[in-house]
């Protein structure tokens, strides 16, 4: 097995001290001479900041949280151009080569996508999440060179030139079943992933604490900045398939916009005529058009035929007449009678008295044989 570089420097007499001197982590300076921030000090201020944005409770847009994102950033920002210039990964080298104190700078890029996704500026954000993507891609980049872990690499999205400018939209192809066993395929890994990110999630607890005290040693120290490598790994890759999902979104969104500013060289339609849908021929000449038509007879000939059916006002008058005289000589006939009890003659008494007892004495409807077969 291959030993690492703090391992095989250690034959030398007083090669820890050249070590020390060199090491990239610990005193890196400006050209002019003046003390600037230390390459781990602006890795660990940029990854602090990137966990507290990540873990708050306030609005993602609101004005403080987007102050700590842009000044992560930058941390993060001067400590890679920082990596760049002292050349500390190369691809001719193994991971077991990669000496402790420079594992957390694999990092670096994984950490710059992540805080790239906190901007929420909408106007930039195609541009936010297509550098974002870079930056994941970087890092996946540099594991798969170096072999942390077995995966895919996914696929770099198109340059702008290589876009399609047409503004139809392309065709999908019908599922086939090579398409179906590709989903169940990244089903599965997705599932492996989410495995693979909770175990090791639970081994990061586990050494977190010895890390941050200073209590672990040279073995412990790599084997927590390897899980953290892993578990960015698999974080990557959910959030690169995250990122080419809200791309296509915002690409169509930018799309329909262009749209919809465009002047249209169609004339106007003509407006429509109302109509009404009928069943058959028959419901359409029984309801109508549904709405007015023309007149179909004149004045006269609706008064001849209302004439006709006796419906015209001056029709009704004299029937009216005569139920009128027919109802006053009813009243009057009662009134007489009132008048006649009233004064006591004995002959309307004695042929009420005669009624009231023939009633007593014959039920309702005797005699009345009329119609009964």
């Amino acid at each position: 097995m291959v030993k690492n570089k703090t391992q095989t420097k250690k034959t030398e007499p007083g090669s820890e001290e050249k070590m020390a001197s060199c090491e990239p982590s610990g005193e890196v300076r400006d050209a002019s001479g003046s003390d600037a921030p230390k390459l781990s000090e602006l890795l660990d201020g940029g990854w602090k900041i990137y966990e507290e944005v990540d873990s708050t409770n306030e609005p993602l847009g609101s004005n403080a949280v987007q102050l700590r994102v842009r000044r992560g950033l930058g941390l993060l920002q001067e400590a890679a151009r920082m990596v760049a210039q002292l050349d500390l990964f190369s691809r001719n080298e193994d991971l077991e080569e990669v000496s402790t104190a420079d594992l957390k700078y694999l990092l670096l890029p994984a950490l710059l996508g992540a805080l790239t996704l906190k901007q929420t500026s909408r106007d930039q954000r195609l541009t936010t999440v297509q550098t974002a993507r870079d930056h994941f891609m970087d890092f996946l980049m540099r594991c798969k060179e170096y072999h942390v872990t077995r995966f895919e690499l996914p696929k770099r999205r198109e340059s702008p030139g290589e876009e399609s400018h047409s503004d139809l939209p392309a065709a999908k192809p019908t599922p086939g079943s090579a398409d179906l066993v590709a989903m169940a395929t990244q089903r599965q890994a997705k599932i492996e992933r989410y495995r693979q990110k909770k175990e090791l999630e639970a081994r990061l607890s586990d050494v977190r604490s010895a890390v941050e005290s200073g209590q672990a040693d040279d073995e412990m120290s790599r084997e927590f900045y390897l899980l953290n490598v892993r578990r960015w790994i698999t974080v990557s890759l959910e959030e690169i398939e995250s990122i080419g999902q809200e791309e296509e979104i915002l690409k169509n969104i930018d799309g329909l916009k262009q749209n919809s500013t465009r002047p249209t060289n169609q004339p106007p339609r003509p407006p429509m005529k109302p109509f009404i849908l009928t069943k058959d021929a028959v419901q359409a000449h029984v309801f109508g058009a549904g709405y007015p038509s023309l007149p179909t007879m004149t004045v006269d000939d609706w008064y001849d035929q209302h004439k006709k059916r006796g419906a015209l006002p001056d029709q009704g008058l004299p029937r009216r007449v005569a139920e009128d005289e027919d109802s006053d000589a009813k009243e009057r006939e009662e009134e007489e009678k009132e008048k006649k009890a009233e004064n006591d003659d004995e002959e309307s008494l004695m042929k009420a008295r005669n009624w009231d007892d023939w009633k007593d004495n014959h039920q309702r409807g005797y005699g009345n044989r009329h119609n009964m077969g």
